[in-house]
């Protein structure tokens, strides 16, 4: 409902300017000597252009339903910029793999220029030999698979972690989405930062405060992602950026500011120990390479504090919202498909028994439980237009011309429901993956939970880990139920569209232990990083 109040009283601003200076534009339109083969698309309005079709809460169903008149390739006007919408799976690897270098680049936003240190960071920063070597640096020290391994006993101690605490639960309420994120943010601190800097209220290492709890962080985050998939009208009709209609701009500086104070906080504990230990120093954590890194003078691309953060800053949102939808989605479905949620604990019996937790060994023994999760994905994409990508030269797609400068839009979320692709789009069914070899890792253009290409998320492997160890303990650890008088049909499979698709209303449930006690007392909430 804010969005639509907002875009009301943009509307009121802008269409009277718009209908006093078309004849202008429209005269100005024809100018050109070169006549270009463009997507089809509807007819934009002079200055607002094609906003006002894409209104409302959920802008990737509506431009699913434009697509679906326009077809896989399609062109919209944001206001004054050109906008692609690629909403088939041929469509998708044309501009992700085809063209790739050719749409490898971001443009400026105002969320990245005032979220990402001036967009240095590895979501909103240009292509080029600084992304280049950001994405170097976090395959060769977080996301290879020596590196990833080496974290097994991180992951393992911290799912234990989350099931101590439903076990405690045991019998009451809970909102699923803090235990998941509070996993998800557990694993990713300790590999990146070294430690647990967000702790309960009363906890903190050595007895003091701790440096922000998890419900302020839960408030950041959320209002990060909120911001990050808001649809900021002066990125589109930039003479009005700096009125900020909406309100975005003093959003993102005031979130940033809270970011950035938790960061330098980060970047001060691990200069200090730099400092105290001298020649003895070694890097235990991602932190602790990055800052490595940035005193050495022979690196291709110089490091400065602000990229340390902004680094730092990608590597722990990318993991702390994303993760915890997909398996949050998981659970609502298998809750929504009592006989598919029995398929799944039946598997788990079989192959784990009823006297041990499930291990990363134990995964690729649980097929069904991988269908399941990419079913999930499929059907909720974490981000549902992933990033946006942009034109750095004009380029020929299928037929069509696309020019320099022209944002594009991938709508994963509308490729998962194309019926040419998949039987029952609408239908959460697990089976369709069993004798499937779809993947997800950017090379099935049908499904791409975490994009494909120069612009992939670099973190998928370890995303893909957590998310299935989390989810199959979760099964094997508790029977699930909906809170009392909640039936199956109220349950609400609403979304809400941000830069990731949470649900609208967080996911309440009640669990129950499966399994012996002891099974869920293994856990410490001590638990240190160590860099192997």
């Amino acid at each position: 409902m804010e969005l639509l109040t907002t875009w009301t009283a943009v509307l009121a601003i802008v269409l009277g300017l718009a209908l006093f200076l078309s004849t202008f534009l429209l005269h100005g339109h024809h100018r050109c000597s070169r006549v270009y083969n463009l997507p089809p698309g509807p007819k934009p309005w002079p200055l607002i252009g094609n906003i006002n079709l894409i209104m409302g809460e959920l802008p990737h169903r509506s431009i699913h339903d434009l697509s679906k008149r326009y077809g896989p390739l399609m062109q919209l006007r944001y206001g004054s910029l050109p906008v692609i919408i690629v909403a088939s799976a041929k469509m998708a690897k044309h501009i992700l793999k085809i063209n790739d270098s050719v749409f490898a680049d971001r443009p400026r936003f105002a969320i990245g220029k005032y979220t990402a240190y001036d967009c240095c960071d590895m979501l909103w920063s240009p292509f080029g030999s600084y992304l280049r070597q950001a994405r170097r640096i976090c395959t060769s020290e977080l996301f290879s698979t020596k590196r990833l391994e080496s974290f097994k006993h991180i992951r393992d101690e911290e799912v234990r972690v989350m099931l101590r605490d439903l076990h405690r639960a045991s019998g009451r309420i809970v909102r699923l989405r803090d235990h998941l994120q509070m996993l998800t943010l557990g694993v990713i601190s300790r590999i990146v930062l070294g430690r647990k800097y967000i702790e309960e209220e009363a906890a903190g290492e050595g007895g003091s405060p701790p440096v922000m709890t998890p419900a302020d962080f839960r408030e950041m985050m959320d209002e990060f992602f909120v911001l990050n998939g808001a649809f900021n009208i002066g990125d589109f009709i930039p003479w009005l950026d700096w009125l900020d209609l909406q309100g975005y701009i003093r959003r993102m500086k005031a979130i940033s500011a809270m970011f950035d104070r938790f960061l330098e906080h980060v970047l001060d504990v691990h200069n200090m120990r730099r400092l105290l230990e001298g020649e003895r120093f070694v890097a235990k954590d991602t932190v602790d390479v990055l800052l490595q890194l940035a005193d050495d003078p022979n690196l291709e691309v110089q490091l400065s504090r602000d990229n340390v953060k902004a680094i730092t800053q990608d590597l722990i949102t990318g993991a702390t919202d994303t993760t915890p939808n997909t398996m949050e989605w998981a659970l609502s479905e298998l809750l929504k498909n009592p006989k598919i949620l029995a398929k799944a604990t039946e598997e788990l019996n079989h192959v784990i028994g009823l006297d041990r937790l499930v291990t990363e060994k134990d995964l690729s023994h649980l097929p069904y439980i991988e269908a399941v999760l990419k079913e999930t994905m499929r059907m909720h994409p974490a981000a549902p237009m992933l990033a946006p990508h942009q034109a750095v030269e004009d380029a020929c797609v299928d037929g069509y011309d696309i020019l320099a400068g022209t944002v594009v839009f991938i709508n994963v979320w509308g490729i998962s429901r194309d019926p040419a692709l998949w039987d029952a789009p609408e239908e959460f069914r697990p089976e369709r993956f069993l004798e499937s070899k779809i993947g997800m890792r950017g090379q099935d253009f049908e499904l791409l939970p975490f994009g494909s290409g120069r612009r992939m998320c670099p973190g998928y492997g370890l995303a893909l880990r957590v998310m299935t160890l989390g989810l199959a303990n979760l099964l094997h650890g508790f029977v699930w139920r909906l809170p009392e008088g909640v039936t199956v049909e109220d349950l609400s499979m609403e979304e809400t569209f941000q830069l990731v698709m949470p649900r609208k209303f967080p996911l309440e449930v009640t669990v129950e232990p499966r399994l012996p006690a002891r099974l869920y007392m293994g856990a410490s909430r001590d638990c240190s990083s160590s860099w192997k």
